[in-house]
């Protein structure tokens, strides 16, 4: 049963009044609001050992070394080091027998009088859970949203109060710790797109079901991860590269899959404004991809995602349904190209006007937000079920009242046909290819790529028994 939510002060209250724990807070941007909550509520002096700021770049720099971005994962990594070791050699032969020593760090951009950008920032916390135990770490990335520096100091706060409970009391339980990360907040306040545990503490934590959990749990729209495993924030991947993504459930990947990646890729490399430039190529998947009547296994996310790595692709775990709402999370980080590889049947599918009904402009005002930095749609045929001939961006047709707008984007190459696709593909899909695996048919190998077979014989996944 889920133990009663406390709140911010609460929760500051009761880790004052813990004795076993002691810490250090290194606050970077939008003052020091984390800490700010242990002195308001009383008893800090049974927690703090330090607080501190290092706002100039020159102090900064002297004391954690120079950094190319203050704001960035690698900053925080250095304080959160830096920081604890200090405290630990301090403070080990008075302390280190009965105390669990903490470092809280955050290094984060507010709105302000002279910047007027998204706030943003990294907040991590290193920790022991027993006394002279080697440190655990946990870091996160957030997106605060309100539009005040006010506003976004008091969502710091809040979050980092949660960030050190959680870690204090939950950290045995990382689904409760991922969702007690927002309380006493909302998502229009708050977005944390990335988190990462490590060190002794979480060896059996998957850090990609971690990430799957912040999504499921409402904490992010999207979440990414690279063929290593390892948990990326967006814009550290995307930022102001050219993007292609290939949205699909990918149980298993296909011989199709893959030639829809290579032929679009094939074309999005040519257009002029892409050349020279690296394309960053994700293979994407949304929740309703994952769920499984209702509910998502992590054991087969796991498995789709292990066949995914092994063709060395960066994935990206999405609650975005709707494909203008996709491309509004790739403006965010980059003006370059963007293109979306999708099968004529998806085609066809975003030419149905129901799927629209809650925007006021309908499918118009979908197709401004989708198309408006100049995206493309790279359109990979299909064979027709009914006559089996093949049905191209070319010579699809959509509802008589819609042909005129479907003909100006062909026109103006917002819709793209591939070009020098594999015929012999066309009349493979995942469902077929699963379907033969848990048959027993070894038909299914004729399906996939050579490296997707062996990954899957090999380790047994998707129903394989061999």
């Amino acid at each position: 049963m889920k133990s009663e939510q406390l709140d911010t002060h609460q929760k500051a209250l009761r880790v004052n009044m813990d004795p076993t724990k002691y810490g250090v807070f290194a606050e970077i941007g939008a003052g020091q609001e984390v800490a700010r909550w242990f002195f308001r509520v009383g008893g800090a002096a049974g927690t703090v050992a330090k607080s501190m700021s290092a706002y100039d770049m020159t102090i900064s720099d002297a004391i954690y070394g120079p950094s190319k971005r203050y704001v960035s994962r690698q900053r925080l990594q250095t304080m959160l080091e830096y920081e604890y070791q200090l405290l630990h050699d301090r403070l080990k032969e008075k302390r280190g027998d009965n105390t669990k020593f903490f470092v809280f760090a955050d290094t984060v951009a507010a709105r302000s009088f002279t910047r007027a950008d998204e706030g943003q920032g990294w907040l991590g916390i290193r920790f022991q859970t027993h006394p002279s135990a080697p440190p655990s770490q946990i870091i996160i990335h957030v997106r605060m949203l309100d539009k005040e520096n006010i506003q976004q100091q008091e969502t710091l706060g809040i979050m980092g109060v949660n960030l050190i409970y959680g870690a204090i009391y939950l950290s045995h339980q990382p689904e409760e710790f991922i969702a007690s990360l927002i309380d006493g907040l909302t998502p229009e306040r708050v977005e944390v797109d990335m988190v990462k545990f490590s060190g002794p503490d979480f060896e059996k934590v998957d850090n990609r079901v971690m990430s799957l959990q912040l999504v499921q749990k409402g904490l992010a729209n999207a979440a990414m991860f690279n063929s290593e495993g390892e948990v990326v924030q967006a814009a550290e991947v995307l930022y102001k590269k050219p993007i292609l993504v290939e949205r699909g459930s990918f149980r298993p990947v296909t011989k199709t899959t893959l030639d829809m990646l290579t032929c679009s890729l094939a074309q999005l490399v040519q257009e002029p404004q892409v050349q020279g430039e690296e394309v960053v190529v994700l293979l994407e998947m949304t929740l309703k991809n994952l769920t499984d009547g209702g509910v998502i296994d992590h054991k087969d996310f796991l498995e789709r995602v292990d066949i995914l790595s092994s063709l060395g692709k960066t994935v990206l775990i999405s609650n975005y349904a709707e494909y203008h709402r996709l491309a509004a999370y790739f403006f965010r980080y980059t003006k370059q190209l963007i293109g979306v590889v999708m099968g004529v049947p998806t085609l066809r599918e975003l030419f149905e006007e129901k799927y629209y009904n809650d925007l006021e402009g309908g499918i118009l005002e979908s197709f401004g937000r989708l198309f408006r930095n100049g995206l493309r749609l790279y359109i990979y045929p299909t064979l027709d079920a009914t006559s089996g001939s093949v049905l191209t961006a070319g010579n699809l047709r959509v509802a008589s009242h819609l042909r005129h707008l479907y003909s100006y984007l062909i026109e103006n190459q917002f819709i793209l046909g591939l070009r020098d696709f594999d015929e012999r593909f066309l009349p493979i899909y995942s469902r077929d290819a699963l379907a033969k695996i848990k048959a027993g048919d070894p038909a299914w190998e004729e399906l996939v790529p050579p490296q997707v077979a062996k990954i899957i014989k090999e380790r047994k996944l998707l129903g394989y028994v061999g």
